[in-house]
């Protein structure tokens, strides 16, 4: 059974624990080592994630029989624009419909803030990241690509993708 919740401080080491278990899977044939420890810690210390949920990132937490085994993360960005930001599965549970799952958490987060009558969901994906085509089966499209600074010499080459909701089917 899939439970998916809003998470809190109290669940930053399951996330953690969770961004250990996928993030060098994810990125080891796209990313330097130095750049995956870079980002990881940038991301995902426990200050940072603290700093993020205070400043309006809203994760959610999926737990599969009471396993913790994914989370997604979002925040308002502008308007109608919401970002999301993190989208990770434990992959002992990949292919059981739980990404998919935290996706339509996310964008069903987005329709129910966003005031106005169409919502756009946007995020970026490395140009190499084989989640690209999760993205694409989930509905959304590639609308540009940039390339983005991230300190100590680092560079994100990404997609930004993005998807229109009518906030009247979410």
């Amino acid at each position: 059974m899939l439970d998916v919740r809003i998470a809190t401080h109290i669940d930053i080491p399951t996330i953690q624990q969770i961004a250990n278990q996928t993030w060098f899977d994810t990125y080891t044939s796209i990313l330097s080592e130095d750049q995956l420890d870079y980002m990881f810690e940038m991301m995902y210390s426990s200050r940072s994630l603290r700093t993020q949920m205070e400043e309006g990132h809203t994760f959610y937490m999926a737990y599969y029989n009471n396993k913790p085994c994914g989370y997604v993360s979002i925040e308002h960005d502008t308007d109608n624009i919401y970002h999301l930001q993190k989208l990770y599965v434990d992959p002992s549970f990949q292919g059981m419909g739980i990404g998919e799952t935290l996706l339509h958490t996310a964008f069903k987060h987005a329709c129910k803030e966003c005031e106005e009558p169409e919502c756009i969901v946007e995020l970026n994906v490395n140009r190499n990241n084989k989640a690209l085509e999760f993205y694409k089966k989930m509905g959304m499209e590639i609308n540009r690509q940039g390339d983005f600074t991230i300190g100590s010499g680092f560079c994100m080459c990404d997609y930004i993708m993005r998807i229109k909701l009518d906030n009247k089917k979410a």
